[in-house]
């Protein structure tokens, strides 16, 4: 029988391409809304998801025919992937086909930072032209703190090798990955030694705004930030306190602490204060969650995880 597979979020055709052309049924039901996808589960071996549908135990508990959640993506944050894993439900992601993407921006908004790019732009747009007061830094002799080694933090690790910057990473589960440009570091090393420090780590209960305003004032230096993990790893109102009174030189962020839950929008009328200040400084740079969002990672992305629910369903 032909394993059936619900498409809930939009993606690359390439990924529900490869499955049909193996055999798989596909739904592609990308516009219906929750209640009634939720009556629609049941009825499948799999379902593929980005962002704007949570997986609860509830939905697992109504699915019995249910052996797969494959997340378009790197961030397992809203599935109950502890609770899956109780029921025997294989959760997949696809992290591998959007690092390069994610490293690549991370790489140039801290070099657009560091230069002033942006404010330059503008004022250069505005017919103003300031030479000294847009003079810039090297990323060289720098050191760079980078927080979790998985497939962005180490595709970012990996790009800075030709700046002749130190890369510190620490990352809490894995051991022995140092090499000839990464060194594999403590957080009480990186708090002592590092100029800038890069977030690539998922979202959960420990990570909870991991950065937060005693963390910060851990580092020695004065610091730069960069996030391109997800938003609420760091604490906005606890990084606007610490730009103003210096102690972060600027911010990177890709990602921010009110996006929605689907990180489709979010409601700048309605954004706090902390955000509004990010908005208006020339010290933060500012994305709407597109690190890896290329139009290569779009195809990689499909192509992996259609590769990873093939491969499962074979077992």
């Amino acid at each position: 029988m032909r394993p059936k597979i619900l498409f809930i979020d939009s993606n690359h055709p390439r990924l529900h391409e490869m499955l049909l052309e193996r055999g798989f049924a596909c739904d592609l039901f990308y516009d219906k809304p929750a209640e009634e996808l939720k009556r629609l589960i049941p009825a499948y071996d799999g379902i593929v998801i980005r962002s704007r549908f949570k997986i609860t135990r509830e939905i697992m508990d109504s699915a019995p025919n249910l052996k797969c959640i494959a997340r378009a993506g790197a961030g397992m944050e809203n599935i109950d992937v502890e609770y899956a894993k109780q029921k025997g439900i294989a959760c997949l992601n696809s992290p591998e086909g959007n690092k390069d993407g994610v490293a690549e921006q991370a790489l140039g908004m801290l070099l657009a930072l560091f230069n002033n790019l942006f404010k330059a732009d503008a004022e250069v747009r505005k017919g103003i032209w300031l030479r000294e007061e847009n003079r810039g830094i090297e990323l060289g002799g720098k050191t760079i703190g980078i927080i979790g080694y998985g497939n962005t933090g180490s595709a970012f690790a990996k790009r800075l090798q030709v700046f002749d910057a130190e890369v510190l990473v620490y990352d809490k589960y894995k051991k022995g990955f140092g090499n000839n440009y990464v060194r594999e570091s403590s957080p009480e090393e990186i708090f002592e030694k590092a100029d800038v420090l890069s977030l690539h780590i998922p979202l959960t209960g420990e990570t909870n705004y991991l950065v937060n305003d005693a963390y910060i004032n851990k580092f020695r230096k004065n610091i730069y930030i960069v996030n391109t993990s997800r938003g609420k790893c760091l604490n906005t109102l606890d990084l606007v306190k610490n730009m103003e009174s210096g102690k972060v030189l600027g911010t990177c962020l890709d990602v921010l602490e009110y996006e929605s839950v689907s990180f489709e929008d979010v409601e700048l009328a309605k954004i706090p204060a902390p955000m509004q200040y990010l908005v208006r400084s020339n010290k933060a740079i500012l994305t709407p969650h597109i690190a890896g969002w290329t139009k290569e990672s779009h195809i990689k992305i499909a192509e992996v995880l259609a590769g990873k629910i093939i491969k499962l369903f074979k077992k």
